[in-house]
């Protein structure tokens, strides 16, 4: 017992691997010397974070069940996140030896004169008068409100010097958990004790293969730019406000495939289509090459759907994109202040010519009405895509995904000021971030800078069925049955 990796290995039957072991083992020294240290732990998603606490939160409580004490341990939310971390404390011990622990109100677990309770730090949750003198901890330390732990949390560990933990992955530089890891870094230049541990997925598969085809597959589907790559697996910070993509990126967006007027025999073709969100219904109708830059323009991209080829490399060691769909971009068009009843047959007419299996249609607004007469002339096909923060938001990380990985890509250079135009905005292009991963991406050409509409036309491919693609929102998964 005097070791948590014995406890792990013996006692448990849980054996903690070796990145595992050595936060734990830091975090054991620190609450057993009466140290009263704050440490930062990140690890990449699925690789054992709430297994490594969960444990050393059992091995505590069995340490202290006669002298007595308290943890505590806050999450963003109590249900799921503070209920989840109860749960897998209790799992970690139901194939022990141990006997369980004893269920106390409001989220707590005892151990003899030993206990620990989970609390919510979201706004409004109560968690006056609760002290901890063996451990504080903070899980998903990327999502909680950096003032609330300073107010609230901070000063129960501050009366008994007690050890301090913040569990959790990247995500910008001004959570929580990127502030404390500077501050901790400074203090490691100083004294040399170790209290950031960083393990990136690279470090999790040395350990586990199957974890590492994993990732790999992650790498290959969204690629390896991807925002929610580079902080869930490589635990690299975001800029809150940059640009959405960068010149790698760029990069990988632009075909070498030519640009055509027509289909093909045996082809299959998809129509993307970005409603202008105010018509200037004085204009001239019709089609223009570019639109005028300063209005709202009505943008149909015409793609090819594709599988992507075998043996297609995904880059940075991850698997083959083999099997997943690929949109090559055939022709773009573009219209400026043309009525809703020109657009309807104009779009008809291309979608008939091409034969297109699906019509994805921003039916936000003005656009509801065209998607619905688009609707009642070519049946199922259409798919209207109506835009909130949400489903942006959606849109943007699954369009990402599709660039970062090579299976968008725009025809080759035309000098067609269509073309142009879409780089343009591709350029322009910014993103905000949320406070944490669920709260999602804002995206798009800022206001003052131009507009979007080719942008947004383009990453209607995203909307297209049978994506398969994991948004921001929804990707992260708590499993973790790589251990």
């Amino acid at each position: 017992m005097g070791d948590i990796g014995a406890f792990s290995a013996l006692i448990l039957r849980r054996p903690l691997r070796p990145y595992q072991l050595a936060p734990a083992r830091a975090i054991a020294r620190s609450v057993l010397g009466g140290l009263g240290h704050t440490y930062a732990v990140m690890m990449s998603r699925q690789a054992g974070k709430n297994e490594t606490s969960a444990q050393l939160e059992a091995w505590l409580l069995q340490l202290y069940r006669r002298r007595g004490g308290s943890i505590i341990k806050a999450a963003p939310t109590y249900r799921p996140q503070a209920l989840n971390s109860l749960l897998r404390l209790r799992s970690v011990l139901a194939g022990s030896p141990l006997p369980p622990l004893t269920a106390g109100a409001g989220g707590r677990l005892s151990c003899g004169n030993a206990a620990i309770a989970f609390y919510s730090a979201a706004r409004g949750a109560s968690v006056v008068g609760a002290t901890a003198d063996i451990l504080l901890e903070g899980d998903e330390a990327q999502d909680l409100d950096p003032t609330r732990w300073q107010k609230d949390f901070m000063p129960m560990a501050a009366a008994r010097a007690a050890t301090t933990v913040l569990w959790g992955t990247a995500w910008t530089a001004d959570t929580l958990l990127a502030r404390t890891i500077r501050g901790l870094e400074e203090q490691q230049a100083r004294d040399g004790i170790q209290r950031v541990f960083r393990v990136p997925w690279q470090e999790v598969a040395r350990c586990s293969p199957a974890y590492g085809r994993f990732v790999q597959g992650e790498i290959a589907r969204l690629g390896a730019r991807h925002p929610l790559i580079r902080t869930q697996y490589l635990l690299e910070e975001l800029e809150d406000q940059a640009g959405l993509f960068s010149s790698a990126t760029r990069a990988l967006m632009q075909g070498t495939h030519r640009r055509e007027r027509g289909p093909r025999p045996g082809a299959s073709y998809a129509l993307l289509v970005d409603v202008a969100g105010g018509l200037d219904v004085s204009a001239a109708a019709g089609v223009t090459e570019a639109g005028d830059g300063r209005r709202d323009s009505t943008v149909a991209t015409l793609v090819e759907i594709q599988q992507t080829p075998p043996g297609a490399p995904a880059g940075d060691g991850a698997s083959s994109l083999e099997g997943l769909p690929r949109y090559l971009v055939r022709d773009r068009m573009i219209w400026t202040g043309a009525e809703h009843h020109v657009l309807l047959g104009a779009l008809s007419t291309l979608a008939e010519r091409w034969a297109v299996r699906h019509l994805v249609i921003d039916a936000t607004g003005l656009g509801a009405g065209l998607a619905s007469a688009l609707g009642a002339r070519l049946g199922p096909r259409v798919i209207p895509f109506i835009f909130g923060t949400h489903s942006k938001s959606q849109l943007g990380w699954r369009f990402l995904a599709l660039c970062n990985s090579g299976r968008f890509q725009d025809h080759a250079p035309d000098g067609s000021p269509e073309q142009e135009r879409f780089w343009r905005e591709v350029a322009a292009a910014r993103y905000t971030l949320g406070e944490g991963p669920g709260q999602g991406l804002r995206w798009g050409v800022p206001e003052g800078a131009g507009h979007d509409d080719a942008l947004i036309s383009a990453a209607l491919c995203a909307a297209l069925p049978q994506q398969a693609l994991p948004s921001g929102e929804s990707h992260i998964v708590e499993s973790e049955e790589w251990l």
